[in-house]
């Protein structure tokens, strides 16, 4: 789960890490309440968005008074920032940015380690100064035993260049910003800059945290950091009901069971589209021991999406017999009455593959087609999609 901006500012205000005040806005009169609420000469107006790039859209704005803060939020609010609208922005406390670095703890997964960067140019593009100048980032692999300690910030200090001098007021905040980054099982932890501003003070000035889903039940106070009203409602359907899915834009429906099987024929049906200009709408798996409801459930989650034209039923009996997969069509179309007007295409083999295919058979329902193979099936799925 990504974080807003606001949102990671309150978490490192948690740990101690220092930050700037912030107070978060949804109309211009928010926006100039804000700015009597800091009673601060400057404020900056900054976009609220799950996304980078947003001080070249125009999404962070100067403001010397109330009223000027209140026509930068209503320029702001409502922009679309490649693809995410602003709905919040948050208000913050200015600052006299004396020098701005960079620092950032993440998840190395091709390692399989922890890893930390830095860099005493902030607040640019660090993809570009990877690649451009790549001795200007340091990356030093932690011990995960050990994570980041004082005698850790200090070498990564040294490896990033900072001077003996520099380093002092820098190793307390890189300390704590892994004990963000460890305790509250995050994934990411970036400050981009990391300023060191007139009177000495080093401050985290635009912080970005993603945490690990997989250790929520970790922290069920991280479940009021969601933001439910950009999650796509079908997702968040899906799973609530324990399934795998993810949308894309396409027009083909596609449940399978295993990720393998369920990657390469969303492969096939891309290719099969060519002729007819469609695509995969999905990728849903229903796992190795998915029962008859869950298929159901799949199959209701796919035909309630309004791109959808067509599925396709993808399934190698396994531990989920093919006859349950066929029973799960056949209730998911009980269930969804005259609501069901989008053709279905099942390709069955493996485990029970004959009683499978012969309750589809005596079902005998209109929007069911049975094909055998799985390019066949892919093929008759993207006709039937075409528009």
């Amino acid at each position: 789960m990504d974080l807003f901006e606001y949102q990671a500012r309150d978490l490192f205000e948690a740990y101690a890490v220092p930050v700037l005040k912030g107070v978060v806005a949804t109309t211009p009169a928010e926006a100039e309440a804000a700015v009597v609420e800091l009673g601060t000469p400057v404020v900056v107006v900054k976009a609220q968005v799950k996304v980078g790039g947003r001080g070249k859209a125009g999404g962070v704005k100067l403001a010397k008074s109330p009223a000027e803060a209140a026509e930068k939020a209503s320029e702001i609010l409502g922009m679309d920032i490649k693809g995410h609208t602003v709905n919040k922005v948050m208000v913050a406390q200015g600052a006299s940015i004396a020098e701005e670095y960079y620092f950032s703890i993440l998840l190395d997964r091709a390692n399989r380690s922890h890893l930390a960067m830095c860099s005493k140019e902030g607040g640019m593009d660090i993809e570009t100064l990877a690649k451009e100048r790549p001795e200007a980032l340091a990356k030093v692999h932690l011990d995960a035993t050990v994570g980041i300690n004082e005698e850790v910030a200090t070498q990564i200090l040294t490896a990033a260049g900072f001077t003996a001098d520099e380093q002092p007021a820098l190793v307390p905040v890189l300390v704590k910003l892994w004990e963000v980054y460890a305790k509250e099982d995050a994934t990411l932890v970036e400050v981009n800059p990391l300023v060191k501003v007139a009177s000495g003070e080093i401050i985290a000035l635009d912080g970005k945290v993603s945490l690990d889903d997989n250790a929520a039940f970790r922290h069920p106070q991280h479940a009021e950091l969601k933001d439910i009203s950009a999650e796509d409602p079908l997702e968040s359907k899906a799973k609530a009901a324990g399934l795998n899915y993810v949308r894309l834009e396409g027009e083909v429906g596609i449940i399978g069971n295993g990720a393998g099987l369920v990657m390469s024929t969303l492969d096939v049906v891309a290719y099969a589209g060519e002729k007819y200009g469609v695509h995969p709408a999905n990728f849903l798996d229903i796992g190795g021991g998915a029962s008859a409801e869950v298929m159901a459930k799949g199959l209701e989650i796919i035909l309630g999406d309004e791109q959808v034209r067509s599925c396709l039923v993808n399934v190698f009996g396994g531990i989920t017999a093919c006859d349950q997969v066929a029973a799960g069509v056949i209730g998911a179309l009980e269930l969804l009455g005259d609501n069901a007007t989008k053709p279905i295409v099942v390709r069955l083999d493996g485990n029970k593959v004959e009683e499978g295919r012969q309750i589809l058979m005596e079902a005998n329902h209109p929007l069911v087609t049975m094909v055998e193979t799985m390019d066949g099936a892919a093929a008759k799925a993207a006709e039937l999609a075409q528009a």
